[in-house]
């Protein structure tokens, strides 16, 4: 039995955002990682132009959809898990630790009977719980640091880190969004890069540093000669001082307001109001790190 998944990446170039469809080649059943729905921030518009492209490669290739898996509530795109189960049927998943994010973003769009429990996924996968895509065995790595939520799907000898390592030459992803942490940050990719050196890492996102072609794919041991930041910081003081500094330099994502009422609820859009249209809320300051220069 072979433990190496076929691995297909869809990149969509708007959020620099990396999409997996990960199947099992001896039973044809696959995985969907953190697929996107299009959004269009300046107009409000929405379509599923990403999904569909998921789609219709899952159809050509004659794959059956068994699980539809998010890392954690996405700060800068809109998940399309719903619009996904909704074409598929197949179940929904993320880390049980999404309940903390629920409860720590429901005060900030003063959502008081939002459901911050978790139940608008199928399954809420715990730290070390194992599943199957086909015949591969896949586990969980719980990856906190960039959201308190954050894990990592270890799919036979593929490893779905998002934002926790981006490739070598862009080093690690932020840790200042709220309930973020440096320290955790690190903790959680020494666990990765404690993995087989063979590993192959998928990232979430590419920002095509220099302009080069969009990468998403390395290795666990690639990661660890080469990665801009682990490479060079010896310590986990080392590193927390030098994400820190970077961190306080950036700004917040252009559609963490919008994403984050999204994807805390499982992908669901708001619901039509008496009028039929969809309306999402954008409370003003309540967060830091607005770029006036």
């Amino acid at each position: 039995m072979s433990n190496r998944p076929d691995v297909k990446a869809f990149f969509d170039k708007r959020t620099f955002s990396v999409q997996y469809v990960v199947s099992d080649p001896a039973t044809n059943k696959c995985a969907i990682v953190d697929p996107v729905l299009d959004f269009d921030e300046k107009s409000g518009a929405t379509a599923t132009i990403n999904a569909d492209a998921i789609l219709d490669y899952i159809e050509s290739e004659g794959l059956t959809v068994e699980w539809i898996l998010d890392t954690h509530p996405h700060a800068d795109h809109l998940s399309a898990a719903r619009y996904l189960k909704e074409k598929t049927g197949a179940p929904t998943a993320i880390g049980e630790k999404v309940v903390e994010v629920q409860r720590l973003w429901k005060g900030f769009y003063n959502w008081p009977d939002f459901p911050a429990d978790g139940s608008q996924w199928d399954k809420l996968f715990a730290e070390g719980e194992t599943f199957k895509v086909g015949d591969i065995d896949a586990k969980v790595l719980f990856s906190p640091g960039h959201t308190l939520a954050s894990i990592t799907y270890v799919i036979g000898d593929a490893a779905f880190v998002h934002d926790t390592l981006f490739m070598p030459d862009s080093g690690t992803a932020r840790a200042d969004f709220p309930g973020g942490s440096a320290s955790r940050l690190w903790d959680s990719i020494q666990q990765i890069l404690a993995l087989p050196d063979a590993t192959r890492i998928f990232v979430g996102h590419d920002y095509q540093p220099d302009g080069r072609e969009p990468r998403w794919e390395s290795t666990v041991a690639e990661q660890k000669a080469a990665n801009t930041h682990m490479s060079k910081c010896r310590s986990k003081d080392e590193f927390v001082t030098v994400r820190e500094k970077r961190d306080a330099t950036l700004p917040m994502p252009k559609l963490i307001l919008h994403a984050l009422q999204v994807n805390m609820n499982g992908g669901r859009l708001p619901a039509p109001e008496a009028n039929g249209q969809r309306y999402l809320k954008f409370p003003l300051d309540v967060l830091e790190g607005a770029a006036w220069d």
